[in-house]
């Protein structure tokens, strides 16, 4: 089991920032693909950013690539996720998920935070 937890979000003006942490404990950390996930309202889960277990692959979605970014930090057991020039379409739920294949797909995650709220105002 691995447990995960979300911190970070909060409200910011379109073109601020903030970054997102997700601490996890339990069974070892640094086997895990890292991703993030987020879901905004009336809308399904999209895949946002995933990180590799050494941090040398990274992989992001479209819509934030050259906006966010992802890394980590085995030792502390912890993954950010820093977003910088924010829209008002960034607002969303953000969730952390911890899997053991590299992929944008949600199923392949089986471990799961319970997610951070991120507001962007125009």
């Amino acid at each position: 089991q691995v447990q995960l937890v979300e911190s970070g979000g909060g409200l910011v003006q379109a073109g601020g920032s903030l970054r997102l942490s997700c601490a996890a404990s339990g069974r070892t950390f640094t086997n895990n693909i890292m991703g993030w996930f987020r879901q905004a309202p009336g809308k399904e889960r999209e895949f946002v950013a995933a990180i590799s277990w050494s941090g040398s692959m990274k992989n992001y979605a479209q819509s934030v690539q050259g906006r966010f970014t992802i890394s980590r930090d085995n030792a502390k057991n912890t993954v950010y996720l820093q977003m910088n020039n924010l829209k008002p379409e960034d607002t969303a739920v953000y969730y952390c998920a911890a899997g053991s294949s590299w992929s944008t797909k949600i199923r392949e995650y089986d471990y799961w935070g319970q997610g951070t709220q991120v507001t962007v105002s125009s």
